[in-house]
């Protein structure tokens, strides 16, 4: 029998230990990702090569299964006799491919690790779908929001498979704040769906074994517009309204936020169009960093007014001095 070649130590490639979190383990694979992104490294293939290691170890340590079958392997990897004429054989790997059972693969069958962990997991194909000018999900830095992968899982033939897609729409504060969301599919059925918080338009969320026959729903998401805020980017954009006298003594207004409302100060003599930033009151990124909201500031005059009001103003307009129109004379 030959040796299994090529044998990958994922938690070595991304430096981190065995018991390493989930969350510890997005956080490393992003910033090595960032560190040999093939754009950032023009011409260096091995860089290149590099990322698409990492890319391989994070696709196996992130998904719960996979890493639990990666686990069960690799304790027996430099056990004596595992490339020899007799390999050990785990009880705890279960049935996942073609119908066999996990004592009957015999890893010295194989040409290569990638042959054999493909066998283990269960994985006979990837494809990527994109959209354009999209990257793959292993690139974390191009669009992530908006691609898919999709995996192919052995099944015995007569199995009818298939991946599907529903549309979602939702009210910014839904999309803002996640939570439980109801949805009804074409063919009648009826999910409660916990959604992620700060979701986008084109954001593609993918419900595991949802689909036909064991596979995978794909639901793409759109956000509605809103009457108060307007997304750029990761900062959101609104008007504050506010009256001649607010504009002219300044003070504190109440402007409107995903949050709540909170106080503002403006300056006196503020003028119609001049904007103020509320620092991380934006909307939260893939980072977990949070833009900024752009208060517009739109001086408004009433319409109908009090006698008492009336006499006032005539009375200002009788002792101002600020003469708007001086330099046109």
């Amino acid at each position: 029998m030959q040796n299994l070649q090529n044998f990958r130590d994922y938690y070595e490639i991304l430096g981190i230990s065995k018991d390493a979190s989930s969350e510890e383990i997005k956080k490393v694979y992003r910033r090595l990702a960032r560190q040999f992104h093939p754009d950032l490294n023009p011409g260096n293939k091995e860089a290149e090569e590099k990322f698409k290691v990492i890319g391989e170890a994070y696709e196996i340590l992130s998904d719960p299964a996979k890493r639990a079958h990666y686990d069960q392997f690799s304790r027996y990897w430099k056990q004596k006799g595992f490339a020899g004429n007799k390999t050990p054989k785990s009880k705890d790997w279960e049935n996942r491919s073609n119908g066999r059972n996990g004592n009957d693969v015999d890893p010295s069958q194989f040409s290569d690790f990638e042959s054999f962990i493909n066998q283990v997991i269960g994985v006979s194909s990837r494809k990527e779908t994109r959209n354009p000018g999209s990257s793959t999900t292993t690139d974390p830095f191009r669009a992530p929001r908006t691609t898919k992968v999709e995996y192919t899982v052995n099944t015995p033939p007569r199995a009818t498979r298939r991946d599907i897609e529903a549309r979602l729409t939702l009210p910014l504060e839904k999309a803002y704040q996640g939570g439980n969301e109801r949805i009804r599919l074409e063919d009648g059925r009826s999910l409660e769906v916990t959604m992620p918080p700060a979701m986008v338009t084109g954001q593609t969320i993918r419900l595991r074994n949802q689909g036909i026959g064991g596979g995978d729903l794909y639901l793409k998401i759109t956000v509605e517009p809103h009457s108060l805020f307007k997304l750029e980017g990761a900062n959101i954009f609104c008007l504050v309204p506010v009256t001649p006298s607010e504009a002219t003594l300044g003070g504190q207004v109440e402007a409107p936020t995903l949050d709540g409302p909170v106080k503002m100060t403006i300056p006196p003599g503020v003028r119609s169009g001049q904007r103020f930033r509320l620092s991380n009151k934006g909307y939260p990124s893939e980072n977990g960093k949070r833009g900024d909201q752009l208060v517009e500031v739109q001086i408004v005059t009433p319409k109908n007014i009090s006698p008492e009001e009336r006499e006032l103003y005539e009375k200002i307009r009788e002792i101002e001095t600020f003469k708007p129109r001086a330099d046109l004379i």
